[in-house]
């Protein structure tokens, strides 16, 4: 038994050696005392031996914020037959376990449901809660509102989520409960700009626990599974974050796991009993824990004793707990020093040896969990649900911007819930559409009542701004036609006359094109502002939209106009009438081609859509292609299949579509449009402007034919006769720019036995190729997360839909098949095309900037009933900001106060003038009023910034990292009514204003 016990567990380390497991399974506002007169923290860490292999053990629970049950239903822990977890009964449990011995120790994660708990108890365990807070029993750990993925997600909505899981923590048990740690333990690959904003949110380190099975492999080795992550060349020493790599993801030691959930052995320490065990447990334990010591540099090591909704019955796990470090101390001669821990007691523990370490400053994209198993699938799986998520955020952003500059009251509330659903879609099972179908549609519950509700804000916000008075204010309502995805809008559609009010929520001013669905086909558009008509176009709605299963619509057609220049973080308003004689409706033009001063585009013979620049020698084919999904058993490597997590084509190429459609082509005053179909589910069309230098690509793919019994993963792809010489760049979270260069890894040499999906890589924002011989660039920006990649020289593919008939085996249990109204899902999107030769970098990469942030926060178009006299032109800024510079948060913080944060949009070397730290004075940068005092913060806010000292860390190369304090900041303050902000490339600056309102 002692021999087959053994073998077992040198199996299980050599399986931990060298592959990463691949399971996805994986109010009453109180101020708080001084932290000084409290134990938490690090003061609160049990005392380690310098002379001994020190073992941490961090008892802990991953409860993810939906998966394969609803949040609600892992919260109450209903629908056991799917997966028996109930959230409100670990957190019961571990309570009660933390009190019954001071000596243990537990951590806890996602904010979401400990939030949900905590608003449900009574003061007596409120005041047990905050007593293990401020004594360090129960330690907060990373503190977001759920564990966010790190390939789908934007960094405007990370920042946000991260803001309002510290706020909730920070507001209700003060500065013991302020995390210091990222704990980044399920999420499948990680960003190198996750890394930089844990360190301007003054983190002292992160600890994750998914890694390549061959970088894995390579580390254990090298003794660098703990090493200096540089997180941004721009920041410099201000981003760079020390990274733990965790030995078993975050899974106990093979053997060791006590949970009731479990079927390990409990430690028997009766010597009457026959299954007395202690001695022998002991023994497979200081086994296991040596083996993992020699892959690390130092006498400490951390044990994770904890897994996926562990805890629901705590004094199982503390109690075998409790006897494992007793009887493992006691043990004669022992070398070891095992004690309860915490994440940050195990970095405290390493930082006090003052060592030097290695450094990366790559990411870890993609992340495979053996040869057959890249997890690049779910950069693109669940498109609508990707989609619907960006959206969120850019009407969530647009309503805090509202309520701060209108001072709006009694709308808290409706607000946090929206905070709290977008920080729900951003977890690792949500956005990255890992979900069951059950639970997607739960996400998507959540989100859609929220932005409901936020019509309500924004029609009470615009109503005061404008001057109305009371009575009209009160009955002015604006309808957000949630549905222009599909061109459906029934306010518009149903409304001979109605009104269109386009708010902007970027900080600079923009025009757009306003296309709005009618049933007519003749209709003027006048200016409220300033009573000018804009030219007017109307487009027949594609044929293929007006197909889509579900849409209700009626509407054949789409008004479409450009606004004039809409005010910075403000509002422009058109009256939209229906003519009482009817045009004739424009009928497809004959030329073969659109064309403007910079383009011209057609079909060629193959079908696929050519396009030549006019004055440049660069051209680029647009074509669809689809792949293959593998199918198998899943019982092998081999036998992987394609699905909701893997991206696994069965065949060496991707197949190409047989042409079977044809072409109409609009053209007016307003845009040019190719309406391009390929087949019966695959169309686009492509539009170009006048006055717009990037060519608007409208995909429509679905429903994705199944009755072959094949699963289809389809992708776009920009052919151009670049030399991009095997390299191509992709985004990191929406800002900085990463080098990929095709079958290569920076930090190992990479064995790929999966060549396609081996090279996709997460497209937040944009993906681009550079031909530094010609000086030539292309840009593709996307409006939602997609795969990405460049399999040949001068190509660009995107991977836009995926359809497939077999689960993957990682956990989700189903195929990634998803319906609606009874048929294959049909997705929607944009592309926007831009290139061309590099003659001014300034010039250039500021239009990139700007194509990027009109896809992230797009001037949001909103529907009222006309009423002339009682709107107005508004803008919530009072002077420019230097095109470098972006407010990225302007909202309704606490007891009046208003929260900013402006970020520099360029990178240290990415253009000339623009990458410059630029200065601004914000003393009267805002129209609705003007700042009395200002406090600097971390960037989660929840810290001042000159109280944040995070521990220093020693590179290898003795480049000792710097305090990201005032040191290297200049201290903000108001002096003769000048408020001068310094920003540096790619810095994020948050502020706490006191505002003194301005009338409206």
């Amino acid at each position: 038994m002692l021999r087959y016990e053994f073998l077992l567990l040198l199996l299980s380390l050599a399986f931990a050696q060298f592959f990463t497991p691949g399971d996805a399974a994986r109010i009453p506002r109180t101020t708080p005392d001084a932290t000084a007169s409290k134990k938490c923290g690090y003061e609160a860490c049990h005392p380690v031996d310098p002379k001994k292999l020190n073992i941490h053990m961090v008892p802990h629970t991953h409860d993810d914020v939906g998966w394969l049950k609803t949040v609600d239903q892992y919260y109450f822990g209903s629908r056991s037959v799917i997966q028996k977890a109930g959230v409100q009964y670990i957190i019961d449990s571990v309570i009660k376990a933390l009190l019954a011995d001071p000596s243990r120790r537990f951590i806890y994660v996602e904010t979401a449901f400990f939030w949900k708990w905590w608003l449900r108890q009574d003061e007596k365990v409120r005041a047990d809660v905050k007593m293990l807070i401020d004594e360090g029993r129960l330690e907060i750990i990373g503190g977001a509102w759920s564990m966010n993925d790190e390939a789908c997600t934007h960094y405007h909505s990370l920042v946000d989520q991260f803001t309002w899981g510290f706020r909730r923590l920070n507001d209700t048990f003060g500065s013991c409960a302020r995390p210091r740690i990222g704990w980044q333990i399920d999420p499948f690959g990680h960003s190198r700009e996750q890394a930089s904003l844990f360190a301007q949110m003054g983190f002292d380190g992160m600890l994750f626990g998914r890694i390549d099975y061959q970088d894995k492999s390579k580390r254990l080795k090298d003794q660098t599974m703990e090493f200096i992550w540089k997180s941004s060349p721009s920041l410099g020493k201000r981003a760079n974050l020390f990274t733990t790599a965790m030995y078993n993801t975050y899974s106990p030691p093979p053997g060791f796991c006590f949970d009731v959930l479990c079927a390990d052995e409990p430690m028997v320490d009766d010597p009457d009993s026959p299954d007395y065990n202690i001695d022998r447990r002991v023994e497979l334990f200081l086994t296991y824990a040596k083996g993992q010591a020699r892959a690390y540099r130092t006498n400490h090591i951390i044990l994770t004793m904890g897994d996926d909704f562990h805890y629901q019955h705590s004094e199982m796990v503390f109690g075998n707990l409790d006897k494992l470090i007793r009887y493992t101390n006691k043990r004669n001669g022992s070398a070891v020093n095992v004690i309860y821990s915490t994440p940050s007691c195990y970095l405290k523990a390493l930082n006090d040896l003052k060592l030097q370490w290695p450094a990366k400053s790559d990411d870890f994209f993609p992340y495979a969990s053996d040869p057959h198993s890249y997890w690049t699938g779910y950069f693109s799986s669940r498109p609508t649900v990707k989609y619907f998520e960006r959206e969120g955020n850019n009407l969530l952003q647009a309503s805090k911007q509202l309520v701060a500059m209108t001072n709006l009251k009694n709308y808290d509330k409706p607000l946090e819930h929206f905070r709290e659903a977008m920080g729900v879609m951003q977890h690792h099972d949500a956005v990255t559409g890992t979900e069951k179908q059950l639970v997607a549609d739960d996400y998507s519950r959540i989100l859609y009542e929220s932005m409901e509700h936020a019509e309500e804000i924004i029609s009470k916000a615009i109503g005061k701004w404008s001057g109305m008075t009371n009575s009209t204010a009160a009955s002015f309502k604006v309808f957000t036609c949630l549905e222009l995805n599909i061109s459906s809008c029934a306010f518009s559609e149903k409304n001979d006359m109605f009104m269109v009010v386009v708010y902007n929520p970027l900080s600079r001013p923009v025009s757009t094109h306003i296309r709005v669905p009618i049933q007519g086909n003749s209709y003027t558009v006048r200016s409220l502002i300033d009573g000018v008509y804009p030219d007017v176009q109307i487009v027949p709605v594609p044929e293929a939209v007006q197909k889509v299963p579900g849409r209700k619509s009626n509407a054949k057609n789409e008004v479409v106009f450009r606004t004039s220049v809409i005010p910075s973080l403000g509002t422009l308003a058109y009256a939209v009438a229906k003519k009482t004689e009817e045009d004739v409706v424009e009928q497809p033009e004959p030329p073969n081609f659109i064309s403007n001063e910079l383009y011209n585009i057609s079909v060629n013979i193959n079908g696929d859509l050519a396009i030549n620049w006019n004055k440049q020698n660069m051209n680029v084919v647009q074509s669809f292609h689809y792949y293959i999904g593998a199918e198998g058993n899943n019982e092998v490597f081999v036998n992987r299949s394609s699905g909701a997590y893997i991206f696994r084509p069965k065949e060496t190429s991707a197949r190409n579509f047989a042409y079977a459609g044809s072409y109409k082509i609009y053209k007016g005053p307003v845009v040019e449009e190719l309406h391009h179909t390929i087949n019966e589910w695959v169309s686009q069309v492509v539009r170009i402007y006048p006055e717009e230098e990037h060519i608007e690509f409208d995909w429509l793919v679905g429903p994705i034919p199944v009755k072959d019994k094949i699963g289809k993963e389809i992708v776009t792809r920009y052919s151009s006769n670049l030399e991009s010489d095997k390299t191509f760049y992709t985004d990191s979270n929406g800002r900085e720019m990463l080098k990929r260069v095709r079958d290569y890894r920076p930090t190992w040499d990479l064995k790929l036995e999966e060549p396609i999906s081996g090279n996709y890589y997460p497209v937040t924002s944009k993906i681009a190729l550079k031909d530094k011989k010609n000086q030539l660039k292309l840009n593709v920006l996307v409006d939602r997360s997609q795969g990405g990649t460049s399999m040949q020289d001068g190509v660009i593919e995107l991977m836009v839909h995926r359809r497939l008939l077999k689960d993957d085996a990682f956990g989700v249990g189903e195929a990634l098949n998803e319906t609606a109204f009874g048929e294959g899902l049909v997705v929607r999107g944009t592309h926007y095309l831009f290139g061309g030769k590099v003659k001014d970098v300034d010039k250039f990469v500021l239009k990139e900037k700007e194509l990027a942030l009109k896809l992230a926060l797009h001037p949001w178009v909103l529907g009222a009933s006309v009423n002339l006299s009682n709107i107005k032109n508004i803008s919530g800024l009072s002077y420019s900001l230097p095109p470098n510079v972006h407010i990225l948060t302007l909202e309704p913080w606490k007891d009046d106060t208003i929260l900013l944060r402006l970020e520099h949009l360029f990178e240290v070397g990415e253009a000339q003038e623009m990458s410059q730290p630029v200065e601004v004075n914000i003393q009267n940068l805002f129209s609705t009023f003007s700042i009395e005092s200002i406090k600097e913060t971390t960037l989660g806010a929840n810290q001042l910034l000159s109280e944040n000292k995070p521990m220093k860390w020693e590179l290898e190369t003795n480049d000792v990292m710097q305090d990201a304090g005032e040191s290297e900041r200049q201290i903000v303050e108001i002096k003769d009514n000048v408020i001068n902000v310094l920003l540096k490339p790619m810095e994020i600056r948050t502020f706490i204003l006191k505002v003194k309102r301005r009338t409206l």
